[in-house]
């Protein structure tokens, strides 16, 4: 029946309460509980130490969890070796075996799992055609650029039709506009044969291009799981909010709540109007979060804050200009003001109101 199909996707890959420690002391992982839908792509995001590459070492079985069990389809893996557990892996460094050929690269994976020689030469045909390599069969490792190698690799990890593909920063190594169209092409496959990705990165722009869902790590624990548009606009805390896009900043105390507007008193001694996501009580100390792009230069629209900064630092970005500006005692306050519109007499020591909703102004814990 469908409810029981349902059942079963939900949670196809299963953190249950995983702790990893290396030493007995201190865990890297603590209490994960994460739940990976199949056919999903899901990143691990979060700066280096954070526990992301080894919660997928835990679950491609080159580390052992502490305590707690992973699941993969509703069965536990902790006793299953690597090579059994039908996953296929990217790593940055490509790990091709640089003295066979492209085509004897892919057929390995194959003949470890004994697949006839004609079966083989089929999936390696489609796994090479998925990323644009037909052709390229006889040559060797060292015969294609990073990006090809790359491409091998990735069809590597799919052609012997896994569960689960892991990837670790499988795109750290190549130049900016190739790890952009990289990007496009591994969301694509993945789009196409609705394998379940498990993907690991520090680049968060990467994380919101590719994922259905991102989970923020921060020392050994998950901050928050969400769509990356919820990611973005909705932070739960102020470590996702600093960790992802760029973020303006507050400190303040709380001196009025009702509703979905909260009064917030900085440190300069302004008030200001915010959103009140983790602030329930009047007298709490709070960090204010507002996105760059959420505030308006000499705003036409009546807007609930409205406050004068003078520009620091004006900086042209091609499709918008960046502004520094001197806003109610922070001097790093952030603009992005689209070059689409009218040009405003931009200069430096100019003075402007500057205005934002208090929707868009969050009000969260105040680490």
């Amino acid at each position: 029946s469908p409810g029981e199909n349902m059942a079963k996707n939900k949670e196809f890959v299963k953190f249950d309460n995983v702790d990893k420690s290396y030493d007995g002391k201190i865990l890297v992982v603590k209490g994960l509980n994460l739940d990976i839908e199949e056919g999903e792509f899901v990143t691990m995001l979060g700066p280096s130490g954070s526990g992301k590459t080894t919660c997928l070492m835990m679950l491609a079985g080159f580390e052992t969890p502490t305590h707690g069990e992973i699941y993969l389809d509703g069965k536990v893996i902790s006793n299953i070796p690597p090579h059994k557990r039908g996953i296929g892996m990217v790593f940055q460094n490509y790990a091709l075996f640089p003295h066979m050929t492209v085509y004897e690269n892919l057929a390995f994976p194959l003949r470890v799992r004994k697949i006839p020689k004609d079966e083989a030469d089929k999936k390696i045909d489609k796994a090479l055609s998925m990323v644009s390599l037909h052709g390229f069969e006889a040559r060797m490792p060292m015969q294609l650029s990073g990006g090809q190698q790359q491409r091998v690799a990735v069809a590597r990890s799919l052609v012997f039709d896994p569960q689960v593909v892991l990837m670790d920063e499988p795109l750290g190594a190549l130049d900016k506009n190739l790890r952009e169209s990289m990007q496009y092409e591994i969301k694509h496959i993945h789009e196409s044969i609705g394998v379940t990705v498990v993907y690991v990165t520090h680049d968060q722009t990467e994380a919101l291009t590719m994922s259905n869902r991102i989970a923020v790590f921060n020392d050994g624990k998950v901050q928050q799981l969400s769509s990356p548009d919820e990611l973005y606009e909705q932070p739960v805390n102020s470590f996702v909010a600093e960790f992802i896009g760029e973020n303006n900043k507050f400190s303040g105390q709380v001196m009025d709540i009702s509703g979905d507007k909260c009064k917030v008193k900085l440190d300069n001694g302004t008030e200001i109007l915010a959103n009140p996501i983790t602030v329930k009580v009047k007298g709490e100390k709070t960090k204010v979060s507002l996105r760059p792009e959420r505030a308006i230069i000499d705003p036409k629209d009546k807007m609930d804050n409205n406050h004068k900064g003078k520009i620091e630092e004006i900086i042209y970005h091609g499709d918008h200009t960046r502004l520094r500006v001197d806003l109610l005692g922070n001097k790093e306050f952030i603009l992005k003001v689209p070059n689409s519109t009218a040009r405003l007499d931009l200069k430096k020591g100019n003075e402007f109101n500057i205005g934002w909703n208090s929707v868009d102004c969050r009000a969260l814990d105040p680490k």
